[in-house]
């Protein structure tokens, strides 16, 4: 989290043990751990709140989105119905367009 190596949390320990002294060091070390535990503990209810409200705000989008994608497959539908001629969309070679061939080798 903060990226200490080993002689930075000695001399931590070394400047704690000076100033609190043996006795308050294991409670000031508890009393830290509960701040953490706490502070992690808000930390992740705030993200959880975060993500519910962006889940919100992005259902009715999606289902916008979802929409416009149907409206615009049966605007492509009823264009090419009136644009391609029937015997063109009946003939067996309009198949063999919608699967790719590979080219033919001479």
């Amino acid at each position: 989290m903060f990226d200490l190596g080993m002689q930075e949390l000695i001399v931590i320990f070394v400047v704690a043990l000076l100033v609190f002294g043996p006795q308050k060091l294991p409670e000031l070390a508890r009393s830290l751990g509960k701040g953490m535990a706490e502070l992690r503990k808000a930390l992740h209810g705030v993200k959880d709140q975060i993500d519910t409200e962006m889940e919100e705000i992005e259902q009715p989008l999606k289902e916008e989105l979802q929409k416009i994608a149907e409206e615009t497959k049966k605007a492509e539908e009823e264009i090419l119905s009136e644009t391609v001629p029937e015997e063109v969309k009946k003939s067996p070679e309009r198949e063999d367009e919608k699967t790719e061939r590979a080219p033919e080798q001479e």
